[in-house]
């Protein structure tokens, strides 16, 4: 007899600490949604403008073309007949 009252005393214990161990369930409440917009404010002033850049500067000259050695004749069409 004295041995279920201990084995009933070792399951409510160990029931007991289990039931501590849980970790609480966090709700997020979402937050109020913002109210309607407000009248637009008065436009501002106009930035000043910008400051010229600078003049880039010249690039390199090239160099010389070498003389070809292969010479091309363009010979023109030879007038055609008139035809009646």
């Amino acid at each position: 007899m004295n041995r279920n009252y201990l084995t009933t005393a070792v399951v409510l214990a160990a029931l007991s600490l289990s039931a501590c161990d849980r970790q609480p369930t966090v709700v997020n409440v979402p937050p109020s949604a913002a109210g309607p917009a407000g009248p637009a404010g008065t436009q501002g002033n106009t930035g000043s403008t910008g400051n010229t850049g600078n003049t880039g500067s010249t690039g390199s000259t090239g160099e010389a073309g070498k003389a070809g050695d292969t010479t091309i004749v363009v010979v023109p069409p030879a007038a055609s007949a008139a035809s009646n």
